[in-house]
């Protein structure tokens, strides 16, 4: 039986009824050993899934969810793949799903809400358990809750009503990490960011604003560049910022991905860190640990972020009611070598 099911599988499409015939058992306990619900023997869910192993059993994901059950898929949208801060996210959401046995669909927007709207009605028509997204704009995460989808923001809010969130405070990140620059004795400190449209870009321009208020300090708006999300040439368009203003002594970088740009911006002038720039970094890197000096950083615990998200969600999924719940983590300022007191003259 197990060489017609393997013949099977090269030609067409192997069914449960194949895996069971291979097992020598009946569909309906080789569909409870592969779904791990209901009583089985241990042997026999062994033996089943070592023929479904076999003969290359996909479970057919529409036909489980026509029937009401669980499509044991949940989508996580992110919008940039090339930063680390997606990979962090993504394995804290990964690891907490698969230990509740979820597999994890991972969708990059590039930034683009319509690209959003696409990877909603993608978790739409596989009729996913629950989406985690950081949302670009409001329309995604309004499909998804439109249509009764369990969705958990994360990093970011949209502003839609009904769904969870887990977030950071960037706004206090970046405060505190300006707040630590203008203590040191900076007056002509850059803010280099990628975006302020969403949510987290803006918390960061607002955090900077708030510590130079705090110090007494004016905000020139010529210290703030933003680069786009897509720059053609970003180690360029900071060099030329930082040739345009002199008398800059000091960068906070808004994002990891900034961070690196402006490290090379800085080498490539031949600029001396923290001497003759200081630099800070939102997001904490590997790399910035790495480089001569040790990059000055705010820290977020990307990582938790995806495990609570996914806690979150899953107990949703499980059908925990209740009003929407918005989780805050806080940031953490890690001293190190890229900044110090400006040089006189």
């Amino acid at each position: 039986m197990s060489d017609h099911g393997g013949s099977r599988g090269k030609h067409g499409r192997v069914t449960l009824r194949d895996v069971a015939e291979a097992a020598g058992t009946s569909r309906s306990t080789a569909s409870r050993a592969l779904a791990g619900t209901g009583y089985v023997a241990k042997a026999i869910r062994t033996r089943v899934r070592e023929a479904a192993d076999r003969l290359g059993y996909v479970p057919d994901v529409s036909a489980r969810t026509l029937k009401g059950q669980s499509s044991g898929l949940v989508g996580l949208l992110v919008s940039d793949l090339r930063n680390q801060f997606s990979a962090q996210l993504a394995a804290g959401v990964e690891q907490t799903l698969a230990a509740a046995g979820q597999q994890l669909v991972l969708v990059d927007d590039h930034g683009s809400e319509q690209k959003a709207a696409d990877g909603a009605r993608a978790f739409l028509s596989m009729r996913a358990d629950g989406v985690l997204l950081a949302p670009v704009g409001r329309a995604a995460t309004q499909a998804l809750v439109d249509r009764g989808m369990t969705v958990v923001e994360v990093d970011r809010r949209s502003g839609v009503r009904g769904c969870d969130s887990v977030t950071m405070d960037s706004g206090l990140g970046a405060r505190e990490a300006v707040g630590h620059l203008l203590a040191e004795g900076h007056r002509r400190v850059a803010l280099i960011t990628d975006e302020t449209m969403w949510d987290t870009g803006q918390a960061r321009l607002k955090g900077y604003r708030a510590a130079h208020r705090e110090a007494g300090v004016p905000v020139a708006r010529r210290l703030v560049l933003t680069l786009g999300l897509r720059p053609a040439d970003p180690v360029g368009d900071v060099t030329a910022f930082l040739d345009r203003n002199p008398d800059i002594t000091a960068v906070f970088a808004a994002n990891n991905v900034v961070g690196e740009t402006v490290w090379q911006a800085l080498k490539r002038r031949g600029c001396r860190v923290p001497q003759e720039c200081s630099l800070i970094c939102f997001d904490d890197m590997t790399w910035m640990r790495m480089v001569e000096p040790c990059v000055t950083a705010v820290r977020r615990p990307v990582y938790d972020m995806g495990v609570r998200a996914a806690e979150l969600l899953l107990r949703r999924i499980a059908g925990t009611r209740g009003r929407p719940e918005a989780h805050v983590l806080l940031p953490e300022l890690l001293e190190r070598g890229s900044t110090s007191a400006p040089t006189a003259g």
